[in-house]
Order: structure tokens, then sequence, then C-alpha cells
């Protein structure tokens, strides 16, 4: 029986020489680079998510006593049904999480070389069934709001760390940046292997060159009507005074809080910046903590600004990167829904 994979080592990308072809230390050389392309093409975060479905689904199959090579979709339309069914008290998994389970499964057989069929029907057919039955409203995390952002800055401390975490959640905030993007800034362009993008500062504002989700787009931060509350101020102070001149910009501090260090931080670290924040600036403290905790997180900064831009829609949209419309107002908390009121267009 297939043994458990490490999801460590699964994130590495089986790419290797043809049998028939003998090596050379030029192709191996291309070798590596090719894997280091198929590595990036993906997050990291994304294959380490891939690397735990595929484990736990041969776990899965070495209780069952089943084989999870080659691919059956008889035993994969099994498994989800077993993945969304309630167990004693506890429900199953959510719909999302099913699907990204499955698409998790369809990566791991195509690292080896094999197909799944999603669209067969013993997997198709259940896959349907569960969404009709379980499929939930998406749970959206809450916006961060003007006045909110204001408390939650006012928490900081009035060190080095402090500065460095005042400019990542007003930078965030008014950048509409993911947590990623955040931490994946360089000070300029090409600067470090592992870069995603940079900034450029002027006088009205900074650009940033954001290689994002979504690929290449180019974010507009204008300066504040306040040093208080403005990110580009925020951003020259942290430059300033960690003196960052090259390589990352948002980075580790020593324990004291007083020196910046190299090492770039992990987007984890804008999560818990956000939710620190949140419990010690009292936000919607009418919930217990637990609650609270749940209801925010690093999107919370982007889904503020759409929430919170009084401007023309379509400048948020660009601002955030999506490519609808219709992904832009997801986003936005408190839009007036009936803004445009098609029942008195139509002369009712």
């Amino acid at each position: 029986m297939a043994e458990e994979t490490d999801p460590e080592e699964e994130c590495h990308v089986p790419i290797a020489l043809p049998s028939h072809v003998a090596g050379s230390g030029t192709l191996d050389r291309l070798v590596d680079t090719a894997r280091n392309y198929a590595r990036a093409s993906a997050s990291e975060n994304t294959l380490r998510a891939y690397a735990t479905d595929w484990a736990q689904f041969t776990r899965w199959c070495r209780l069952k006593g089943a084989e999870p090579l080659p691919p059956s979709p008889e035993l994969i339309g099994l498994y989800l049904a077993d993945l969304a069914a309630p167990r004693d008290s506890a429900s199953g998994l959510s719909v999302s999480t099913i699907e990204r389970r499955l698409s998790g499964l369809a990566r791991g057989y195509a690292q080896r070389g094999l197909t799944l069929d999603r669209r067969n029907r013993h997997i198709a057919t259940v896959l349907a069934g569960i969404r009709r039955k379980h499929a939930r409203p998406p749970v959206r995390k809450e916006a961060i709001l003007p006045e909110d952002i204001l408390a939650m800055l006012a928490t900081l401390p009035r060190d080095l760390r402090g500065l460095r975490d005042r400019a990542m959640l007003l930078l965030g905030y008014a950048g509409g940046l993911r947590r990623s993007e955040i931490v994946g800034l360089d000070r300029h362009k090409d600067d470090t292997p592992d870069s995603g993008g940079w900034v450029e500062i002027f006088d009205k504002g900074a650009l940033l060159t954001l290689n994002a989700k979504t690929g290449w787009r180019e974010v507009e931060v204008g300066r504040g009507s306040s040093e208080q509350t403005c990110p580009v101020h925020a951003l020259e102070q942290w430059l300033h005074f960690a003196r960052i001149d090259f390589g990352p910009i948002f980075v580790r501090t020593s324990r004291d809080g007083s020196r910046a260090l190299e090492a770039r931080l992990n987007d984890r670290h804008v999560a818990r910046l956000v939710k620190d924040c949140v419990l010690r600036a009292g936000l919607r403290a009418d919930l217990p903590e637990a609650e609270r905790l749940a209801l925010y997180s690093g999107h919370s900064l982007r889904a503020g600004l759409a929430s919170s831009a009084e401007v023309d829609e379509r400048h948020v949209q660009k601002h955030l990167g999506h490519a609808s419309a219709e992904m832009t107002r997801r986003y936005q908390r408190r839009r007036d829904r009936f803004r445009v009121n098609l029942t008195k267009a139509a002369g009712l």
C-alpha cells in the first residue's frame, strides 16, 4: 500500500530528464531551473495545502484498506461523501473545503503522471449532491472601517516595531492589499528572488508594482490628509528609522523591538497583527473573544477599503485588481444595494 506523503516533500515538483536522455551538467542545471519555475506556478501556501490534501487522502485510504493509486472515481466519490457526512455531533466539512480537497487530489495525481477525471459521474454527481444539500452562503470577514483602523493604530507601541506595524496596517488598508502582497514588497525592483513587488515614493504618494494573484498590477496609494493617518508617511517613517534601503520592506525586529533584522515577515504576521489590534481596540466588544477573532482577518483591511472609499465603483475595482465589478461588490459591506432601482425604472 502506498505510504502517506510528507506535505513538505510534496511541495517539490518531480521534474526530471527523460529516461532515454543521458545527463550532463547543462541539462541537470536546466532540470533545476524547470523545477524552480514549476514551484512558482502556485504560492507556497497553495502547494502546502495541496500536499496536505494528498496526505489526508492516502491516510483515509490506508484506514479503509484501499489503494490510492491508480485513481479510482468510485473510491474518490466515497471519500467526498465521507468528508461531507456529519459525524456524531460534528458537521461535515464545508463545500468549499471539499472542493479544495478534490483539487488537491487532482494535482496529486497529475504530479504522479496520472489524470483524475473530475467529470466522471461517480465524482460529479456526488459533488453536485453535496453542493445542493450542504452549500451555504460564503462567510465574509468583517470590514475594518475608518474609525476602526484609527482605534487599532492607537493600540500600537511607539517603538520601531510599532512603526512597522503602523505602516503595514495603513498601507494594507489604503492599498487594498492581500496580506501576501504586503509582506512581499521590496524597496526596489529585483532586490530579492522572492520579491512580490516593489515601492516607488513620490511627492504625491507611493506607487506599488505588485506581482499579485491575478498577475502584475500597479496600485497608487496617495498621501493622506494628515500625517497621523497617511500610509505613505508611515512607510517613510519605518524605512527611515529601520534604515531599510534595500531588500524586503517589512522585516522582523529584534526581541526588544529596537532593531530591524533582515528576515522578511511571513504573511501570517498580518493576520495576527489585525486580530491582536482588534482585541486591544475593543472592536465588536459585544461578542465573545473567540467570535471576534473569527470575524476579522488580514482580508478585513481589503474589505474595509472597498466598503469605505466613496468613489466610483470602477476605481475600487481597478485598485483591488478585480476582473469584475461583481467581485468588488462582494467586498463592499455597506454599499447602497438599491441605488439602482429597476422597479421604479420599469414604471412601478
